[in-house]
């Protein structure tokens, strides 16, 4: 098994704080900075885990909420909690190891739709969605959702109890209604099915503690909302080797719109390159309209660089880069309750 350092391990948690958790979720930011800074629980980690993705701070965090650790009684900062934390998830190790060794951490943020929907919007309709590195497919129904943008009036499916809100810069195009799909998939190493129990547990559980109560609720209304809907074709397999295929599923007279939000970070640059040639070449076989949106962090695809004055905006090194085929069009926040027209 190949181990990272102690060292590597704990750098990677003091990030996590620092560029992901801050200003999203208190909790996860406390924990995985105290953790950053816990050499002999470093340590642990670092023995007893693979190097790579099953070293993520998240999949952590999300297995110790999954088996119902000590999360909700995480104190104020500089607190006892996570002294109970630790002293938990060590006593239950095994479970822990378990469950992270079996699962993915491919957080499902359908509130990330707000910040796609200004894209998905200016197709021709209807469009045939593709969802690279798929969880349980809810950034795949945006028209199961009602949309809130700024002040603006709310629109979205009638009824649905699932409502993202989004605060937008100036210039931001946005939509008045949500668009027509034709045809729905996504691929990922790990598809949850929501008429699976187990499934939909982890799948909380990968959900961040929210900031306010309001995003805890929109994100359980999109769930049920996803539930009731006919389902998405769901693939599970290898990120590249299964999208052609899949692509080629789509139905012909749509729009089919590639896109995939914070899964490309997860991968080597050789792999990200790989795959953009890939997609190019999907697109331009295809021979009739199609789009691919990507939603990363700009040191994802260094080749897609957003103009040099976003880079001065607060906390832009912690805001995603939305790409229209590989053109910079916005800057987004990780949870998609933020976006910035460039």
């Amino acid at each position: 098994m190949v181990v990272n350092s102690a060292q590597a391990v704990a750098d990677q948690y003091v990030d996590f704080a620092w560029y992901q958790a801050r200003g999203q979720s208190d909790a996860h930011e406390e924990l995985t900075a105290r953790i950053g800074h816990d050499p002999e629980f470093c340590d642990h980690l670092a023995r007893s885990l693979p190097a790579g993705d099953k070293q993520r701070p998240d999949l952590l965090l999300a297995a110790v909420r999954y088996l119902d650790g000590p999360y909700a009684e995480h104190g104020p900062r500089g607190g006892p909690a996570y002294r109970g934390w630790r002293e938990w998830t060590l006593r239950h190790w095994d479970e822990v190891g378990a469950v992270m060794a079996r699962r993915f951490a491919q957080t499902d943020e359908p509130a990330r739709c707000a910040s796609l929907l200004p894209l998905f919007a200016r197709f021709p309709q209807p469009l045939a969605l593709l969802e690279v590195g798929a969880s349980a497919g809810l950034c795949l129904h945006p028209d199961r959702y009602r949309y809130r943008y700024d002040d603006r009036p709310e629109f979205g499916a009638p009824g649905s109890a699932a409502v993202l809100a989004c605060r937008t810069g100036p210039g931001t195009p946005v939509p008045e209604r949500v668009p027509e799909i034709a045809w729905r998939a996504g691929v990922g190493p790990d598809p949850l099915d929501l008429a699976d129990p187990d499934d939909v547990r982890w799948l909380e559980a990968l959900g961040w503690p929210a900031a306010t109560d309001e995003r805890g609720r929109s994100r359980r209304a999109a769930i049920e909302a996803v539930r009731s809907a006919p389902p998405a074709r769901m693939v599970r397999g290898d990120l590249i080797d299964a999208l052609p295929a899949l692509a080629a599923e789509a139905p012909p007279e749509a729009t089919l719109v590639v896109f995939h939000t914070s899964t490309l970070t997860h991968l080597p640059l050789e792999r990200r390159e790989e795959f953009a040639r890939l997609v190019r070449s999907l697109l331009q076989e295809r021979g009739r309209p199609g789009h691919w949106i990507s939603h990363e962090h700009r040191s994802v695809l260094p080749w897609i660089a957003a103009p040099r004055p976003a880079h001065a905006l607060p906390d832009a090194d912690r805001l995603l880069t939305l790409a229209l085929d590989e053109r910079p069009v916005a800057l987004a926040g990780r949870d998609g309750r933020t976006v910035r027209w460039l």
